[in-house]
Order: structure tokens, then C-alpha cells, then sequence
């Protein structure tokens, strides 16, 4: 529970057994009606409920979980690890259930097949044996859509489960009046086959386990945000004692407390300065890959990290004030607070449940009332018979696999594009949205900083000018150090290792290069070592205005010209807004950075609305602005601190070079790091869309010929199973029949993959990237890598961090390297090997 400054606290909880929007609205409403209840939210797909109340009524959390509780729901807290483990323990109990009931199906299936060829004779035990079979599937395998469809039909909704249960009891009494009890005689009604009775309820279940257990796995795919979040932070702190230095747990540290954090380490805790001068990775908070210069006095953020020299920081925020609890809290309530959509399928099921009910008491009432009118006696056995087939008839079993396939159908096509899919409510939001939220660095931009431009002046050369930079940089391990070299390695400049080195901590360095001094840095470095920094004032103002940072090189006190270093745009960026504002989105940049840089971006590449200087929690705010005034929303990001404004928005995309906690917190990933992959990620939604509803159409399909044939009381039971496989099959067949990559409108300029191209020369290269840390690293530049026309093949290697390519003699390595890099991983120098 927290308190806002508006005297309201705000409750969240962990809900479980929600399994449909409605369940949502209902949880919405009773909340509401709570005395003391201000705002209630609630995430169908992450099961999560927020509810603000009046800070003052203290009673509020109790009648809250109480009402929950009386709803029939579970409730758990939504950041315990045992929340996580609960999950797997779900999934795990989920998968057993499906197994155990498709055993028993299988098992049925043959013994029932074996029966109709006559090849084994039907006895009266038999169909005690699939009584004892359809009771155990039904009752314990399908417990838990007993108890969701009672809760919800006692709640006066009407979703898949009510429908499973409803057509599963009648079958379930249909196999009960015609199962024999030789001892006292009774050999079951005639014309109620009691085995396919019970078959089709043991089938009924397994179909719908199996289709919960493919969209529960489509659901709970996303959604270890705060667990990563919390992650970040170190588990251990090194306090400074009176005693010497001590490492304590995190949670043992408290405010005043002096800790020291040494180079390379990350930050543990939210603090000031009190000794030593670093340079600190605070992207964490700005999403900027510039690192920020500290010394004492200055404030540090828990979860960035320290780059350089040792501190020692005091300790100003613990628990849940730190700036990673807060980011926890902020993605928390996002996520419960992301627009609810009802699904189609729930849609559709709010009219058709209760017309198949009605139908089924109309066929009984009609068989056992309507004879009288032509002069016959009632027939309750065919109206019971009529009645149990109907509801056995009206259940669509590929209803619940329709939207999954069509999710999975989709997922084939954007990944091929170098999209992830992880939402499957993302496919049925991305055909309506309306406006995109871009971030700047890592989205727009390439999110790393590299040589933008190089300003000599006087008679020495840009190439000489650049190598004596990049030498003095040589053993220097800042951003803009690094850049300076990449770039003269990518030139092919010959980089001797200087003679002398020394960083001066927030100015730059001091080299001795060829016998002279070097200086690379600030204004401030060479005019404290007498270098005369007038003659570039003019091109230092220049491109400042434009955000960018501009670095003095100076050999021997004279001043030699002017390197400028940016986090440059990325190469397709402006041609794919220009797409979108086509497509009639609107385009808006919110970004950390300054209102400067941000404004120079947004020129550049044509964005309509600008929003700079916004902090983590404040762009999750912007995004529901947007929404409170009726705008679909789109935000796309890479950082931890885009991580709130991801899960609010109605569709989250995670540049796939970002974050772990930015991808966890997105619908969508787009691995190639291409801004087009939005509009394509657009299209292959409403794609996909068209494929559900006709997926749906295809599961009712026999049902609307069922329902009406089983009113007559003259279908036999062995025909629902038959509709079962002819609708699943129908669904599948449409899901994946014909070219799974359908062409998209507007798609003509997608790249073809190189396998479809005519065969010509190919070569390979090896690349050696320093970068590849794992399986994920190698999946990426895969992926990203095969978007590329030309390109035949890719192979990387994580143990040996290297990538093979195959491709066309047209295909330079330096373009693949150049690939490479924009998908955030460094080429070792000489990397490209011809193999």
C-alpha cells in the first residue's frame, strides 16, 4: 500500500482466477461500490487489481479483499517472489491436467473406435468404466473451470467455461440415463448411448484444457518486470563503520550510512557524494548513453554504474523511496491500470452462451408440451435427449484456440520481420492505434554515441586530426572515448599506443603521443593548460544547438581542430515517420534529454509533438493523458525508464537491443531495431485480426448446423465429437494453410529474404564481436542480420563470440560490421575474416 499527495492510498493485488474481460468488469464493479473506494483498475492479462481509497478509512484494504474473496477470486501480493513461483506452480498444474485428460481421451477414443467396428463387444461395465473415466477428467482435471464457470455464473456472466460446464453436465446425464444397473434391472433409457455420452464429456474437457493451456501460456509469456527490476539493485552493500568496511544486505543498509562502490561496481543505493570523482552510467534514469560526471556533492542513483574511480556516497533514500522501488511501483501500476479491451471472443460469447441455453429449454419444452397439439402423447425422453445434445452440440471447441492460432499465425509473419509478439490482446489493439510515442535514444536514435562530424582547423588533415584523438583515447574507457576510436579503426587509421596517458576525471585526457602532449576534452582542459579555444567557439556553439557534444583536440598548446560526437540518428528513422503520420498516426517524441537535443531530433526526422526533460513515471502519465482523451497509444522505448510508460500504453514496443525490464514490459519487441517494424507490426495486427474473426466464423460454423439439427432430438452424440475434429481441423487449416507470409498492403518494399533471391556467388565472413554474452545476444543478431537483402545465412557462436555470415559478393563485411553495430554490439577491429 501507498499514499499519494492527493490523500488517497492506493491498494494492489495479485487476482487470481480471472479468465475473461468480464470477470474484469465484474471485479470493477463490486469494487466500486465498496465504501471508501475512489478508483478501481483492474489487468485481465497481468491479474492484477489497483484500487485508490481515501487515505483515512484504514478499513478500505479489508472490505476490499473481502468482496474479492466473496467473488470467488484468490488473491495474492502482486511482489512477492512466491507470486512468480505461484505462477510456474499454476502452468505446471495446468500442463498435468491437459495430459492426464488427454490420456483418458486417447484411451476412450480407441475403446469407443474398437466398439463401432465391431471389433470389441460393448458390455454393460463399459460404460461404468467411462462413467468412472468422464467423472474423474470432468471432475478433478476440469475442477478448476467448475469452479470458475459456477463463479461466474453466479455472477450473471456467461463466458467459455459456463458453456464447457453447461454442454459437459448434459452429456454427463445423458451417459447417467442411459447407463445399464443390471442388478436392479434397469437397462438405461433406449436411445442414450451412455459410452458416447460420457466420451464426449471427457473429449469437451480435454479440448478446453487444451485450449486454456495454450492462451494461459500466450497470457503469462510477459510479465517478470518487477522481479528484473528489483534485480538490478545489488544484493549487498560495503558500509564504512567506525571498524572498517563491512558488507551488509541491502535491506540491512540505512539512511545516513556511508558506503564506497569502486569502479566497475553498480551503484547499490540512492546517495551524495561525500569523496572521490567518478564518471557514472546514469541511463538507468535519463536513457542517455552520455555518462554523467560525479564528485562530492553530487546525487548517484541506485542501479547505475560507476565507470571509474572509487566513491564513497552517503546514503539518502532506502526502501521504498529509492529510485528503483519507485520505477517498480510505477510499472506495478501501469500495468493494472493499462486499458482494458473485451476480447471478441468474449464478445461473442455474451450472446451466444445464453441462446444456446434458451434453445436447449426450448427443444425440451417443446418435445414435452408441443405433441399435444397434433394429438400425440408427450415425449420427454426425446425432449431430455433433444435437450442434452443441444448443449452437448452448441459447445464450439475450437472457440478457445482460435484467437492463439491466430496469435501464433501472426507471430510467424512478424517475426520474419524481425518482430516478437507477446501479447496476444496486442493484435487485436494494434489495428486502432492512433497515435505513436517515441523515445529518443536507443528508438530514434542509435542509442550509442559515434563521430558525427570532424572540424580541423587550420592545415591539419580530418584523418590526422582524428587519429591523434583516437590515439590519446587509446586506453580510456568512456563512451566518447570509445566512439573516437571505433571510428578511427572503421577508417582503417593506424592507432600507436600513447606514450603517456592520464584521464582527468569531467574534462577529458592527456596523452603524450609521437613525442608531444595531446589534449582531448572540454573547453575547460585546455584553457587550464593555456590552449587559446577561440578560434572554435563558433563551431562549438554550432553544433551544441544542435544537442551534440563537440570535443577540443589541441597537440603542444596549439589548437587543432574540433571533433563532434552525437548519438546519431538511426538511418531509416525519418522515412519511417513519415510513414506513420501517411498511415494518419501521430507522432510524438517524450524523452529525458533536454528540450535542445530533443527538439534538433524531432527536426530532423519530421515528429509532430515534443515533450523533453520527462522522467520515468511522468511519460507513463503522458501516454494516459493521451488515453484519458480517447487516443489509442503506441509507445515505443528501450530503456528502464520508458519501462512505465511500456506497460501503460495500449501497446508496448521494446527496441530489442534495450533492456531486460523495457522488453518485459512491452507487447511487442522489435529485434532488427528497425523504427519501420512499427507499421509492419500495424499491419500484421490487423491481419491477424481478419484471421481471428474468421476463425471464429469457422468454429461456430458447425455449430450453427448442429445446434439446429440436435433441437429434432435425432443427433446422435458421437456427431459433436466429429464436429470437435472438422471444426479444429477447419481452424487450423485457416490459421496455417497457404503461404504462412502472406504480402501485407503497403509492403511492396520489404526486403525478401535472401533464401528466395536466384542463386549467385556467395562468401562468408567471420566476424569476431566482443559484445555476444549468451544465446539471446547470438538470437538477436540472427535475427536482425537476415532482414538484410543479400544476406544468405547467419551463424553465431556464443562461446567463441563470433558470427559467420553467408552472402553475396554485392554485400561488403564493412556493411555487415556497420549491421552489427546498430544492433548494439561492438566489431573487434579486424574482425571481418573472409572465410
Amino acid at each position: 500500500m501507498t499514499s499519494d499527495r492527493d490523500g488517497l492510498a492506493t491498494l494492489q493485488l495479485k487476482v487470481g482466477g480471472m479468465s475473461c474481460s468480464f470477470c474484469a468488469n465484474s471485479i470493477e464493479r463490486a469494487l466500486d461500490r465498496v465504501k471508501g473506494v475512489v478508483e478501481t483498475h483492474v489487468s485481465l492479462a497481468h491479474e492484477e487489481t489497483l484500487v485508490r481509497y481515501r487515505a483515512g478509512d484504514g478499513e478500505v484494504p479489508a472490505r476490499v479483499q473481502e468482496t474479492l474473496r466473496a467473488l470467488g477470486f484468490s488473491i495474492r501480493d502482486p511482489r512477492r517472489v512466491e507470486a512468480f513461483e505461484e505462477q510456474a506452480r499454476e502452468e505446471r498444474r495446468e500442463r498435468r491436467d491437459l495430459i492426464m485428460a488427454a490420456t483418458a481421451a486417447i484411451t476412450l477414443f480407441l475403446a469407443m473406435s474398437a466398439m463401432w467396428l465391431d471389433l470389441w463387444q460393448m458390455r454393460d461395465w463399459h460404460a461404468w468404466t467411462a462413467w468412472a473415466i468422464a467423472t474423474f477428467v470432468f471432475c478433478w482435471n476440469g475442477r478448476r473451470i467448475i469452479h470458475k464457470a459456477w463463479g461466474a455464473a453466479r455472477r450473471g456472466i456467461t463466458n467459455q467455461h459456463v458453456l464447457l460446464s453447461v454442454g459437459a453436465i448434459g452429456a454427463y446425464i445423458g451417459g447417467v440415463l442411459g447407463a445399464p444397473v443390471p442388478f436392479l434391472d434397469w437397462y438405461g433409457f433406449v436411445g442414450f448411448p451412455a459410452v458416447d455420452f460420457f466420451g464426449v464429456v471427457v473429449f469437451l474437457t480435454t479440448y478446453h484444457l487444451l485450449s486454456g493451456y495454450i492462451s494461459y501460456r500466450v497470457r503469462t509469456r510477459a510479465s517478470e518486470s518487477v522481479r528484473r527490476l528489483l534485480e538490478m539493485q545489488p544484493a549487498t552493500a560495503r558500509v564504512v563503520r567506525e571498524d572498517g568496511e563491512q558488507e551488509i544486505p541491502i535491506d540491512g543498509v540505512v539512511v545516513g550510512d556511508r558506503v564506497r562502490i569502486r569502479p566497475g561496481e553498480r551503484i547499490p543505493v540512492d546517495g551524495r557524494v561525500l569523496e572521490g570523482e567518478s564518471v557514472v552510467d546514469e541511463s538507468l534514469v535519463t536513457g542517455e548513453p552520455i555518462p554523467a560526471d560525479r564528485s562530492a556533492g553530487d546525487e548517484v542513483i541506485g542501479g547505475s554504474i560507476n565507470q571509474a574511480g572509487t566513491l564513497l556516497v552517503e546514503v539518502t533514500r532506502t526502501g521504498e523511496e529509492s529510485f528503483l522501488q519507485q520505477v517498480a511501483r510505477h510499472v506495478e501500476e501501469a500495468r493494472a491500470m493499462k486499458p482494458g479491451i473485451i476480447l471478441l471472443v468474449d464478445r461473442v460469447l455474451r450472446v451466444y452462451v445464453p441462446v444456446v441455453l434458451l434453445i436447449s429449454l426450448a427443444a425440451l419444452l417443446f418435445w414435452g408440451f408441443a405433441p399435444d397439439a397434433w394429438s400425440e402423447q408427450p415425449s420427454w425422453v426425446r425432449a431430455l435427449y433433444a435437450a442434452v445434445t443441444v448443449l452437448v452440440m452448441g459447445y464450439p471447441c475450437s472457440l478457445g484456440m482460435a484467437t492463439p492460432l491466430a496469435l501464433i499465425r501472426g507471430g510467424g509473419m512478424a517475426a520474419g520481420r524481425g518482430i516478437l509478439v507477446r501479447s496476444g490482446e496486442a493484435f487485436q489493439t494494434l489495428k486502432d492505434i492512433t497515435h505513436v510515442v517515441l523515445d529518443k535514444t536507443g528508438t530514434v536514435t542509435g542509442g550509442r554515441p559515434r563521430l558525427a562530424a570532424i572540424e580541423p582547423l587550420g592545415e591539419v588533415s580530418a584523418e590526422r586530426l582524428l587519429a591523434l584523438a583516437a590515439t590519446a583515447e587509446m586506453p580510456s574507457e568512456h563512451p566518447l572515448g570509445r566512439a573516437l576510436v571505433e571510428a578511427a579503426e572503421q577508417r582503417s587509421l593506424k592507432l600507436p599506443q600513447p606514450e603517456e596517458f592520464q584521464a582527468v576525471i569531467g574534462a577529458g585526457v592527456v596523452a603524450r603521443v609521437d613525442g608531444g602532449q595531446v589534449l582531448v576534452g572540454t573547453r575547460r582542459l585546455l584553457r587550464e593548460r593555456g590552449v587559446a579555444v577561440a578560434p572554435a567557439e563558433e563551431i562549438l556553439v554550432r553544433h551544441e544547438a544542435r544537442g551534440r557534444t563537440a570535443v577540443l583536440v589541441a597537440r603542444e598548446g596549439r589548437l587543432l581542430g574540433v571533433l563532434v560526437i552525437a548519438d546519431t540518428i538511426k538511418a531509416d528513422a525519418a522515412v519511417a515517420v513519415a510513414a506513420m503520420q501517411a498511415d494518419g498516426l501521430v507522432t510524438l517524441l517524450v524523452t529525458g534529454d533536454n528540450e535542445r537535443t530533443a527538439r534538433a531530433v524531432a527536426d530532423e526526422v519530421g515528429i509532430d509533438q515534443v515533450h523533453a526533460a520527462v522522467q520515468p513515471q511522468e511519460k507513463a502519465e503522458r501516454v494516459r493523458q493521451l488515453q484519458r482523451q480517447g487516443a489509442r497509444v503506441m509507445m515505443v522505448g528501450d530503456g528502464i525508464n520508458d519501462a512505465p510508460a511500456l506497460m501503460q500504453a495500449d501497446v508496448g514496443a521494446a527496441i530489442g537491443a534495450g533492456t531486460d525490464i523495457a522488453i518485459e514490459s512491452s507487447d511487442i519487441v522489435l529485434i532488427g531495431q528497425r523504427l519501420g517494424a512499427v507499421l509492419d507490426a500495424r499491419r500484421i495486427g490487423a491481419s491477424s485480426y481478419r484471421k481471428t474473426v474468421q476463425n471464429l466464423w469457422l468454429a461456430f460454423l458447425f455449430n450453427g448446423i448442429g445446434v439446429p439439427l440436435a433441437t429434432t432430438g435425432l443427433v446422435h452424440p458421437a456427431w459433436a465429437m466429429i464436429a470437435m475434429a472438422l471444426s479444429v481441423s477447419a481452424v487450423l487449416a485457416n490459421s496455417f494453410g497457404g503461404r504462412l507470409l502472406s504480402p501485407l498492403p503497403g509492403d511492396g518494399q520489404s526486403p525478401a529474404p535472401a533464401s528466395d533471391a536466384p542463386a549467385e556467388a556467395q562468401t562468408e565472413s567471420r566476424f569476431r564481436v566482443p559484445g555476444i554474452h549468451c544465446g539471446a545476444c547470438v538470437e538477436i543478431i540472427e535475427t536482425g542480420l537476415r532482414l538484410e537483402p543479400g544476406i544468405a545465412w547467419v551463424r553465431g557462436d556464443a562461446d567463441h563470440r563470433t558470427v559467420l555470415v553467408g552472402h553475396s559478393g554485392a554485400l561488403s563485411p564493412e556493411r555487415i560490421a556497420d549491421l552489427i553495430r546498430q544492433l548494439g554490439y561492438r566489431v573487434q577491429p579486424g574482425g571481418a575474416e573472409p572465410v
